[in-house]
């Protein structure tokens, strides 16, 4: 196949939800409605973090970084869908295409590593209290983050380095609501199952081992509290059990789509809502919603600025 061919493809056809218009307008404006409370949740307790000078333990400093990926996950596909939602021709640039698969790699391996590093925070909160403040110092948590966003970087570039130059000369309607690595890759003009391969191993190992290492801990933590505090164990699993279901909403989706071989399903929208839309708005209400420290907080926020107006 001539490499040349592949400036005939400029742009990718997005197969989103199609439908009757009916069904266009509704899911407008319930993914419009989603959006818009995950961007003013997670701003809304990045706010809070910074400007309440009780929130300076270490969990608060991650709940904040953690609220930024994941705006910026949900940004990174949401208000394109958005906006397909109501547009006749629902297309997207090649450039454009690329630029979604780096970023949604880029937080999504941030994210991902970030969760292994707030698991450990509650370890030590729990099994080593005394201990809390002098393990997780500052210098350590900021490493920490660092870490993370090194991993999402090195995660996407593997992949994207590989992907960025394939050469696309026919076929370009990816049936999906952004682009993504599988579908993607499916639509090249050449042999591709040594790059699917590693993108299994690359993406899908990674979600694999990341939600391994979290229920881990969380099974850690529970026979900790049963032997340490057993009239706690009741509580633990009220909290532990909301994250558990937000944890495996977003690796759950990873691991299907990404640790399987790319010819086994032939759509993914609706696992792909879940991890861009439906988790970054859960994050805010089961990491800090249900926290009553966070909300005394917010609610100081929010009448000292109706003071100050």
């Amino acid at each position: 196949m001539d490499y040349e061919n592949r400036s005939s493809v400029t742009e990718f056809i997005l197969v989103g939800f199609s439908g009757d218009w009916q069904f266009q307008i509704f899911f407008f404006v319930t993914f419009s409605l989603i959006y818009g409370a995950t961007v003013v949740g997670n701003i809304l307790i990045i706010a809070t973090v910074a400007a309440n000078s009780t929130l300076r333990s270490p969990m608060y400093f991650l709940l904040g970084n953690l609220s930024f990926l994941d705006m910026c996950i949900t940004t990174v596909t949401t208000p394109k869908m958005i906006r397909d939602l109501l547009a006749e021709h629902k297309s997207i640039s090649l450039w454009g295409c690329m630029a979604q698969m780096f970023f949604m790699h880029l937080f999504g391996g941030a994210e991902m590593t970030l969760l292994i590093v707030m698991a450990f925070d509650r370890y030590v909160a729990i099994c080593k209290p005394l201990h809390y403040r002098t393990i997780l110092s500052h210098r350590l948590l900021h490493v920490s983050v660092l870490l993370s966003w090194t991993i999402g970087f090195i995660h996407t570039m593997s992949q994207m380095v590989l992907i960025v130059n394939l050469p696309f000369c026919g076929h370009n309607i990816v049936n999906n609501i952004f682009c993504d690595l599988p579908l993607v890759i499916k639509l090249a003009c050449i042999e591709t199952n040594t790059l699917e391969l590693f993108v299994i191993a690359d993406s899908g190992l990674l979600s694999f081992i990341c939600f391994i290492l979290l229920l881990l801990s969380y099974i850690v933590l529970l026979v900790t509290v049963k032997h340490k505090s057993p009239g706690r164990l009741s509580k633990a699993l009220s909290t532990l059990s909301a994250h558990i279901m937000v944890v495996t909403l977003f690796f759950g989706p990873c691991i299907f789509i990404y640790a399987w071989p790319f010819g086994s399903f032939t759509s993914n929208k609706v696992f792909g809502v879940f991890y861009t839309v439906i988790t970054p708005v859960l994050n805010p209400v089961i990491y800090t919603l249900r926290n009553q420290e966070m909300k005394k907080a917010m609610r100081k926020l929010w009448i000292q600025q109706f003071s100050f107006m």
